[in-house]
């Protein structure tokens, strides 16, 4: 399949080929497997303390006749702890064991618990590619909800990797007919759920992923724009080229990055 280049005026330059790491079979499978591998790496572990729910002094004596017995008063055997007493008369509080207030847990979460998902190399780089045949599906991008001009796919000329500044960034982006794009990933919501006391009180969307040959000066430039990623060709994953497990994220190629891709024969 052969993809126009276009300069940042929007005016077409000439045709490349693609190579063959977009001819893959579209696979959603293997990219969710793919996405939950690497997001799975991410999370970090939790546990209860070890002394959780055991700090209370609640031994209770079964021994007839014993001070602070639990004979003859009509009681369960419940391990219990004194709030008050008047003489003999005890006001107990159950404690310590599971089911009771203020008690431990039967099965707490554990520290030692394995929370990351493994997935073969072999998966992992079909995985990659079959994410890379989906950022030319115009039906595929434009399900996952991107607003893509009438030309797309296309590929970028080199010299848009030298752009140094935010607002020649926006401008180009305006004039390759993107900028229904750039609004859509600006809207954002109040996330549901206790996410809004944890540090993720918006729900933003993701726009755009540029891959280029080497990240440089446009790094710099694009990282005030929201929802647009940055990222070298030889630092391609799934989650990036399928954000959420969805594959058909909208991609811009370099015409190095494709060259790159091709030479090196990379997720092959």
């Amino acid at each position: 399949m052969k993809a126009a280049i276009l300069d940042s005026t929007n005016n077409k330059i000439g045709e490349i080929k693609l190579p063959s790491q977009f001819e893959e079979e579209y696979r959603p499978d293997l990219i969710h497997r793919a996405v939950l591998a690497i997001q799975s790496h991410k999370r970090q572990g939790y546990a209860a303390s070890e002394t959780a729910g055991k700090r209370a002094s609640a031994k209770l004596s079964r021994r007839r006749r014993d001070y602070r017995g639990s004979y003859g008063i009509g009681i369960s055997r419940v391990p219990r702890k004194i709030m008050t007493r008047r003489g003999m008369r005890m006001n107990w509080v159950g404690a310590f064991a599971p089911g009771t207030v203020g008690g431990r847990r039967a099965h707490p979460p554990k520290s030692e618990k394995i929370w990351w998902k493994k997935i073969n190399k072999k998966e992992n780089t079909k995985a990659i590619r079959s994410a890379i045949a989906a950022t030319i599906m115009k039906d595929v991008v434009a399900e996952r909800g991107h607003l893509i001009p009438d030309n797309y796919p296309f590929v970028l000329d080199d010299k848009f990797e030298l752009t140094s500044k935010t607002k020649d960034v926006i401008e180009i982006f305006k004039r390759l007919g993107l900028e229904n794009e750039l609004a859509r990933v600006k809207e954002k919501k109040i996330r549901a759920g206790k996410g809004k006391a944890r540090g993720r009180k918006y729900r933003k969307k993701k726009g755009p992923l540029i891959v280029v040959s080497k990240v440089d000066k446009l790094s710099r430039a694009i990282e005030n724009i929201p929802g647009i990623d940055v990222v070298e060709v030889k630092s391609l994953n799934a989650e990036l080229l399928a954000p959420g497990a969805k594959a058909g994220r909208l991609v811009l190629w370099t015409i190095a990055a494709i060259n790159i891709l091709e030479k090196e024969n990379l997720f092959k």
